[in-house]
């Protein structure tokens, strides 16, 4: 018989269990876990992100339905709708923050290694750039935006060597795009292009003195 590996179980492949179960101890995250471990509710909400789902209605019945036994995604079965909503609503945040940045430390390394730009300057670049996210104002009432609508600002920046984000805020929709800019502390010698939504040139000044160039629209 010819051993069958799914899309997913190759995805799940970046993130190795061991070092996942060692920060999972750093975080001491399984606290009470009582039968439901971290490596399960990552990989139930894991898979809510890849198949574009809505609900964790929708989470649990797509991982009951897979026709495949669920052994070879380390889990053993689908999780309740109550026990996943628990564990997100319980477990530290900051345990799958580490994760993210084991990751992106590994994506950052493979960059380096296999970059095929064209082109490359003498220094570093970066991109900033604040995007609104619409919400249902319904559902997300914290997410404040405008009357009748709700949205998040997602605020990202971007590193050119490798085209991997260094720096994400993910704030309410009307949260000032320069607030999140003039908390960052970039290298001198860095070139930061922007749109003209970050226009202040007290800010410029600030720039300037710290030796970052700068490219945007008037």
């Amino acid at each position: 018989m010819t051993p069958v590996c799914s899309v997913y179980s190759q995805l799940l492949q970046l993130f190795p269990r061991g070092q996942f179960e060692q920060v999972v101890k750093q975080h001491q995250a399984e606290f009470n876990a009582k039968g439901f471990t971290c490596w399960e509710q990552f990989v139930a909400m894991l898979f809510c992100q890849v198949a574009h789902l809505n609900s964790l209605r929708e989470v649990c019945l797509g991982l009951a339905g897979c026709e495949s036994p669920l052994k070879h995604l380390g889990i053993s079965r689908a999780p309740k709708k109550s026990t996943l909503a628990y564990a997100n609503a319980n477990r530290p945040w900051e345990l799958y923050e580490s994760i993210f940045m084991q990751l992106l430390e590994k994506c950052q390394t493979e960059t380096a290694t296999r970059s095929r730009r064209k082109f490359r300057f003498k220094n570093k670049l970066m991109s900033l750039d604040g995007s609104i996210i619409e919400l249902s104002a319904t559902m997300f009432d914290w997410a404040k935006y405008r009357q009748r609508k709700g949205a998040i600002k997602l605020h990202l920046l971007l590193d050119h060597d490798g085209y991997l984000p260094s720096f994400a805020v993910v704030t309410d929709g009307k949260y000032s795009e320069l607030k999140v800019a003039r908390g960052l502390s970039l290298e001198a010698g860095t070139i930061l292009a922007i749109d003209r939504g970050y226009n202040d040139y007290g800010w410029f000044g600030q720039l300037t003195r710290d030796g970052v160039f700068f490219v945007t629209r008037k």
